[in-house]
């Protein structure tokens, strides 16, 4: 029998990956014939992920990790592949603000339209995704989840960065996915209002026009660099890196701040809409 190719982990995130797998696979004295038969897929397939030449599908990889006893480690290692390959496919100004916002101390969005991507439910941001990438297949869809997904590890960082948020009252009544995941993103935006290391406040209809009213906006803090400002609308967005860019930008914001609800009559305001406009009979009121 011929030895087993050598795996250079150096290449990629999938050869990575597919070195992790072998290692699991012979951890436990299992031929790539026998992974494939307990999980219904041919020795061929595992092969191709083991090389990095086909990564699996998130379902596959799920599988696999439960399979193998991995603990969660070849799934950890296909999101941030799948982020990585996400990346890849945005204008270098937007992966430039990817990579600062996992390194931001502080995040602050204004969203005038949808739940900023941080703070989004997997229903949620696979509805939205699913309407706006209408051509996509599944697959696409369900990589650009999880990656997105991924992308609120940010959140799960000791210590996290803190959010402040700002959301026009459309974003809680507009229904995205359906009742069901209308009320779970809700009880996710209320859950992390209610936390130490987030503010949420609404700006409701009722208090008329206010100071940025179109695309949304997100303002970076850094521990040891200046802040930055994104700004995202119909057309490309722009990273704005200008100290006197950034200070009108957070000048802005802050007025927006002022003039959005209080944080606790905020979170009254989202529960509410809950119950008044989502809420099913398999949830019990909050």
């Amino acid at each position: 029998m011929a030895a087993p190719k050598e795996l250079d982990p150096t290449v990629s995130l999938a050869a990575l990956l597919g070195k992790k797998l072998r290692k699991h696979r012979e951890r436990l004295g299992w031929t790539q014939r026998e992974v494939g038969t307990r999980l219904n897929y041919s020795h061929n397939r595992i092969a191709q992920v083991e090389l990095g030449t086909d990564p699996p599908t998130w379902d596959m990889c799920v599988a696999l990790d439960a399979a193998l006893g991995a603990g969660g480690e070849l799934t950890e290692l296909w999101e941030h592949m799948v982020r990585e390959r996400a990346r890849e496919n945005f204008p270098d100004y937007v992966q430039k603000f990817m990579l600062l916002e996992a390194k931001a101390t502080k995040i602050f969005w204004y969203s005038p339209q949808i739940v900023p991507g941080v703070m989004q439910t997997e229903a949620y941001a696979r509805a939205a995704l699913r309407k706006g990438l209408p051509r996509a297949s599944q697959e696409e869809i369900e990589e650009k989840v999880a990656a997105r997904m991924s992308r609120q590890q940010l959140l799960r960082k000791t210590p996290p960065p803190f959010l402040w948020t700002v959301l026009d009252e459309a974003v809680i009544r507009r229904q995205v996915g359906g009742p069901h995941a209308m009320y779970d993103q809700l009880a996710r935006i209320a859950e992390l209002a209610e936390s130490p290391d987030a503010t949420v406040q609404v700006m409701p209809f009722t208090h008329g026009e206010y100071a940025i009213m179109g695309g949304s906006l997100a303002l970076l803090s850094f521990a040891d660099s200046p802040d930055v400002a994104y700004l995202e609308g119909v057309g490309p967005g722009v990273l704005e890196e200008e100290p006197d860019q950034v200070t009108a930008r957070s000048l802005t914001y802050d007025h927006a701040r002022i003039q959005a609800l209080p944080p606790d009559a905020s979170l009254t305001l989202i529960k509410t809409a809950m119950e008044e406009c989502y809420a099913c009979p398999r949830h019990d009121p909050i």
